[in-house]
């Protein structure tokens, strides 16, 4: 991962409601949920979820198809998981500490 996707990865999960958006969607699992689920789970308007969402989106930390006339959204494991990477590839320069393996 380069540096500018970190940043823009990181940028849209420093906001409380889209790390929570985040957070919920990594809780679903793969197959995701529908916005108006996220939106009832997490007591947001439609509007102010469809932003958050966006955000997400545009920074590739979630991924969104529409099935029929909803649209679900779920978290791009590849994405965290090389987001993670690139947090840690230096951890400990190397001297081996306990970091979990991502």
């Amino acid at each position: 991962m380069e540096t500018k996707s970190a940043i823009a990865a990181l940028g849209a999960l420093a906001q409380e409601t889209r790390l929570d958006v985040f957070r919920l969607l990594v809780e679903r699992g793969p197959e995701g949920l529908p916005a108006g689920a996220i939106a009832a789970a997490l007591d947001l308007p439609a509007a102010s979820l469809s932003f958050h969402l966006k955000a997400l989106n545009d920074a590739g930390m979630v991924w969104r198809a529409r099935k029929g006339r909803t649209v679900v959204y779920a978290a791009d494991f590849p994405r965290m998981e090389e987001l993670l990477r690139f947090l840690t590839e230096n951890c400990c320069r190397g001297a081996g500490c306990d970091a979990p393996d991502v």
